[in-house]
């Protein structure tokens, strides 16, 4: 937890940035995307990262004051702030509501408290389901949360009552994900140590089935690999990234693209990304130009993970390359095996392709 002093200079710092930002060389050496306005329009702002729930209203005005001041905010923007259960309270939720936030978003991972001792988180699942009541009661009307599925000991009983709990409180969005255990993490030591046993894949697997199938019998899409909507919740900002549109990050770590061959990204460390600020209004400390070959790779693997597919046409508009032609092994043995089929002018991963989607993935990188 860092102290209220440094939480106020980051936030002066962020704003800063903000302010400063077409100013900076990183942003004005972009020739893909017009930067010429002052105001560029943008329709979604998404507050991530750490706990930005943490912020005061006081904090929030500022940021978003910002960037308004520097971009031309849309009267209909999605504004997303991403919150932990439990770390918010009803006056601050009626606050961050009253200054424009609109939508919620939050992990609540599973329902079972002794899961959620076992990922080491630190709220419980009462705390979720009060922080989901709160949002209600602030007029939140977009809120979503995620689940994990193929926990450690987690059984197909247990993935069932988390589904009751979620689609019984019935968020506008869910994202759900297969665990991911990462090397240096305690959950990876306890099980390498056996302290806990290790995910089963193939159950792992028919979670992933039920969850889908549950979803679409409760009115949900499934829109992308790992998120489902009800009709008009898709998440506007995170699809900007799956479907290659620019977007700007200001603060710690934070990335950027101008929607064609840059990306940039700031500094991580607090302290140092201050400094920077602070000196030279900018912390960009690694700029990417993408080549031909990076760029085609993720317009494949960014345009399948949205279940419509890709357009087969237009990435040979952006390319000037056949798809099919180029990988048509690849593509044949993906349909034989079921991951993957071709409607028109789409190329789409099935439900198995979602599954073994990086293996599909693989092909084009």
């Amino acid at each position: 937890m860092y102290s209220a002093p440094l939480a106020e200079r980051y936030v002066s710092g962020v704003a800063r940035e903000i302010h400063s930002w077409l100013e900076t060389k990183e942003a004005a050496a972009s020739d893909n995307v017009d930067l010429e306005p002052d105001r560029i329009k943008v329709d979604t702002i998404y507050f991530g990262g750490g706990t930005p729930s943490l912020l005061s209203p006081a904090q929030l005005r500022t940021l978003l004051t910002a960037v308004r001041s520097r971009f031309n905010v849309g009267h209909d923007v999605e504004i997303t702030m991403e919150m932990n259960p439990g770390t918010v309270t009803p006056e601050t939720l009626l606050s961050f509501r009253e200054l424009g936030v609109n939508r919620a978003s939050f992990g609540a991972q599973t329902f079972d408290d002794a899961e959620l001792a076992r990922l080491g988180r630190s709220h419980t699942a009462a705390d979720t389901r009060r922080t989901f009541s709160q949002l209600r009661d602030a007029g939140f009307e977009n809120v979503s949360f995620d689940l994990i599925a193929g926990l450690p000991g987690q059984s197909l009983d247990g993935w069932q009552r988390n589904l009751d709990e979620a689609f019984a409180l019935r968020p506008e969005h869910l994202s759900f994900y297969l665990l991911e255990v990462h090397q240096g993490t305690p959950l990876a030591e306890h099980i390498s140590r056996g302290l806990q046993p290790k995910a089963d894949e193939d159950l792992a697997a028919e979670m992933y089935e039920v969850m889908l199938e549950r979803a679409g019998d409760a009115g949900y899409r499934h829109y992308e690999i790992s998120n489902l909507s009800l009709p008009g919740f898709e998440s506007r900002h995170n699809t900007k990234y799956w479907t290659g549109a620019p977007y700007f990050g200001f603060g710690c770590s934070a990335h950027s693209y101008d929607g064609a061959f840059r990306r940039w990204a700031n500094e991580r460390d607090i302290v140092r990304y201050l400094e920077l600020i602070e000196t030279d209004h900018s912390a960009v400390v690694d700029d990417t130009k993408l080549t031909d070959s990076d760029r085609q790779a993720e317009a494949v693997f960014l345009g399948l993970r949205m279940m419509q597919g890709l357009s087969l046409s237009g990435y040979q508009r952006l390319f000037g390359i056949d798809l099919s032609a180029e990988h048509e092994n690849d593509l044949a043995s993906f349909r034989e095996a079921g991951l993957i089929e071709c409607n028109g002018d789409r190329l789409k991963l099935t439900r198995a392709g979602a599954l073994l989607s990086n293996e599909v993935f693989a092909a084009f990188v």
